[in-house]
């Protein structure tokens, strides 16, 4: 994978993980979080909703992130209900239509805590939503629409093809995906991207075999991922003790993409 292309999802995925922080810290009990797309990009748009919600909204604390792949603004309400937040979205909209040359907004709402959790996969997805909105009627995001978030695959192996072919393929089924080409900058994403499920190879460079299943399970995240094991060792040691560790699944090379598509699918139901 092109290094380029990984640090850009790193940045993207940065934005979601920062609000979700921010949302578990903040002290208020509640809180809105808003999403801002306008399809004709006005370059003063960011600067222009800054504005209006220095001077015209009466809100003493509030934070604009932009994330440049989708180009959504997303901006964090601190103490702001559903109802307060959807009126801060309505004057926010009408001046943006008044003083913005074509900017015709797309808003998505939601508030915390509430009935999704904001986990930097769910606040992504609000985003894209935003961006594929068709009305500019102000949405309201639902856990209906949350639960349809597709899951985080972080795959890691040494061998570049492998790790191509797998995620075309897990793509193609919706699934989100990163790659690793060894142990430790598998860690490194796994604590920043917060993947459902790491689908691995035993034989990597570093640290690698049990003690990677191990360092895993150890890291400080919300959601410890499920891992699936992918590896050209046959060993029934070796396969005993992964299970043993925690390991949710054990798929021997050369596979059947077929097989494999449906121990993973199994994963998440």
């Amino acid at each position: 994978m092109p290094q380029t292309v990984t640090l850009q999802r790193e940045q993207t995925t940065d934005v979601y993980h920062h609000l979700g922080e921010r949302l578990k810290e903040t002290s208020l009990d509640i809180c809105g979080m808003m999403f801002l797309y306008s399809n004709a990009n006005p370059p003063q748009l960011e600067e222009r909703v800054r504005e209006i919600l220095q001077h015209g909204s009466g809100l003493d604390d509030y934070e604009v992130l932009k994330d440049a792949q989708t180009r959504t603004l997303a901006i964090l309400l601190p103490g702001l209900t559903l109802d307060a937040a959807h009126y801060q979205a309505l004057l926010l909209k009408q001046q943006l239509q008044e003083t913005v040359k074509d900017a015709d907004p797309r808003i998505t709402l939601a508030v915390f805590p509430g009935q999704v959790e904001p986990t930097p996969g769910v606040l992504k997805q609000m985003a894209e939503s935003t961006k594929l909105s068709t009305s500019s009627d102000i949405h309201i995001f639902t856990k209906e629409e949350a639960a349809e978030e597709a899951g985080r695959i972080l795959i890691v192996d040494n061998d570049a093809t492998v790790r191509e072919f797998l995620e075309i393929r897990l793509k193609m089924q919706g699934y989100e995906t990163l790659a690793a080409h060894d142990g430790t900058s598998a860690l490194e994403l796994i604590e920043k991207w917060e993947p459902d499920l790491v689908l691995t190879e035993l034989n990597l460079y570093g640290i690698d075999g049990l003690p990677f299943i191990h360092q895993i399970q150890q890291l400080p995240v919300d959601n410890t991922p499920k891992i699936v094991v992918l590896t050209e060792q046959r060993v029934e040691q070796t396969i005993s003790q992964c299970f043993k560790h925690g390991v949710d699944d054990y798929v021997t090379k050369p596979f059947s993409p077929v097989e494999l598509d449906a121990r993973i699918h199994r994963c998440f139901h």
